[in-house]
């Protein structure tokens, strides 16, 4: 099931005779050609709804988490040159504990970016199930040739859509695992400055989805192979 179509075979060069005249095509291939059913409508909604979540996903990491690791790690050290410049002046339990405070509310918002990957985590996997769905229903209503053999838009078929993109999850969950191993490692407030910026630098490149991300493998796929994908 898992072997690309290399090309789709239009039909054969229509004769000379007028009566066949009306009939020439450019070929069935072209987007604009396709007569659309019901699964070609719902696999491009569950196409855009896993883009939808990796996108939401990046804003976590990329925006949410990034800014609540950066500030943890500029307000312990920050805590780290007061007690250096003062530590006779001033009670340390003065100095330290509104820090701590503030740096624990910091901990939390990272706990909170967890949870809410995990939350598109499990939705990536429904949407995986509802596409396998989708082949299922079709082989029942149009036959194994049609999901397996016959291209939908330009070359991929339905089997082809639903044999490759659940391949997404595994680099996900490697990412989440990642994110949440980096959190533990913020964690601590007995962590080097070292430490903490190599923690920050993994977090920000979400080294799993470089190229096994959304992005960086299924956008412009999609765009090729997916009618008004836009």
């Amino acid at each position: 099931m898992s072997h690309r179509l290399a090309s789709f075979k239009g039909p054969s060069t229509p004769s000379s005779s007028p009566v066949q005249q009306r009939q020439v095509s450019v070929g069935p291939s072209s987007p604009a050609r396709v007569t659309e059913s019901t699964y070609h409508r719902s696999l491009r909604t569950l196409l855009q709804e896993l883009r939808s979540a990796t996108e939401t996903w990046d804003d976590l990491v990329l925006i949410d988490g990034l800014k609540a690791a950066k500030s943890l790690v500029d307000m312990r050290t920050e805590l780290d040159n007061d007690l250096a410049r003062a530590p006779n002046r001033l009670p340390r339990r003065h100095l330290v504990g509104p820090q701590l405070e503030v740096m624990d509310r910091k901990i939390s918002d990272l706990d909170g970016v967890i949870a809410k990957l995990h939350k598109q985590f499990r939705k990536m996997n429904n949407i995986v199930d509802n596409l396998e769905g989708l082949v299922v229903e079709a082989h029942k209503n149009k036959g194994w040739r049609w999901v397996e053999k016959e291209p939908l838009w330009t070359t991929w078929s339905l089997e082809k859509f639903a044999s490759n993109i659940p391949e997404i999850l595994i680099y996900y969950h490697r990412a989440l695992n990642e994110h949440i191993k980096l959190v533990d490692t913020l964690r601590t407030h007995a962590v080097s400055f070292d430490e903490s910026r190599d923690a920050i630098s993994k977090w920000a490149e979400q080294p799993w989805l470089e190229e096994n991300g959304w992005e960086a493998k299924w956008e412009d796929l999609c765009a090729v192979e997916v009618d008004r994908w836009k």
